[in-house]
């Protein structure tokens, strides 16, 4: 059982984000500009609160940094000697606020521009979709501060640009323009400055206008199949498939297409 520090709780800084809703996206601001966006214990709190029990009339999430950075990952000046237990515990909290945006019931766009750094490269790693203006640059430095990742770095940002890749920008400080990342999978979409927000807007409307169910089905089951052996892969694959196709939306957005109600897929 853990006792004293350890199982303190943080309490949640909502000033720490700015959140609206326009139309059916939910926007999600990270609000420290001065420390360009920095993620403390109560920034991640508030964080965790917020996609906790999202409305129902949400179908997509954009998580964007006020200000010139998306953000410069963990706040040094907050960082406090932990003990070994502490310290476990700490990291594991981080897991579950970035869970919240991987395993997040609809999709989640990061719109990144200026410092994605650090925890806050984990935090980008654990959306979706990833947009960046011209301006992002990726880097982990953790190994010039005797530090190791502890947000989910290990696992996610490997799956993007692979095991040697994030050895070497830990190991040497290298740093990713934002031309390099989407050539590397740190990106999806690369714009001009000043376009993310609008951009990843876009995308989340794009894509809450699709059926919940296929949503549901490339968000949770794509990347169990992806990493599942052959065999399991395409067995879950017919699942979902079969269920997705019984849904009584799937059967009406089929129609529509099939009486050409709907426009044909063209290149834009």
């Amino acid at each position: 059982m853990l006792t004293g520090n350890a199982q303190a709780a943080t309490i949640a800084d909502p000033s720490t984000l700015v959140v609206d809703t326009v139309g059916p996206v939910l926007t999600i601001g990270l609000n420290r500009p001065k420390k360009r966006n920095a993620l403390n214990d109560g920034l991640m709190a508030a964080l965790k609160d917020c996609l906790t029990d999202i409305p129902d009339q949400i179908r997509a999430v954009v998580i964007h940094g006020i200000g010139d950075h998306f953000s410069a990952g963990l706040d040094l000046s907050e960082l406090r000697e932990r003990d070994a237990t502490e310290g476990l515990v700490h990291s594991q909290t981080w897991h579950r606020v970035f869970d919240k945006i991987q395993y997040c019931r609809v999709p989640v766009i990061a719109a990144l521009k200026g410092a994605v750094i650090g925890g806050g490269l984990e935090l980008a790693c654990a959306a979706h979709i990833r947009v960046a203006e011209a301006s992002a640059y990726y880097a982990l430095p953790e190994g010039s501060r005797g530090i190791f990742v502890g947000g989910g770095g290990s696992v996610r940002l490997p799956r993007l640009i692979g095991v040697a890749r994030m050895a070497d920008m830990m190991l040497t400080g290298r740093v990713y323009s934002a031309a390099e990342g989407v050539v590397h999978g740190f990106s999806q979409y690369l714009i001009e400055n000043g376009s993310a927000y609008d951009k990843a807007l876009e995308l989340g409307n794009r894509v809450a206008q699709n059926a919940p169910l296929t949503n549901f089905a490339v968000l949770q089951a794509l990347p169990m199949i992806a990493e599942a052996n052959p065999q399991t892969g395409l067995l879950m694959e017919s699942l979902m498939a079969t269920v997705a196709q019984s849904d009584q939306e799937a059967k009406t957005r089929i129609r529509a297409f099939l009486d050409h109600k709907t426009a044909k897929v063209r290149p834009s």
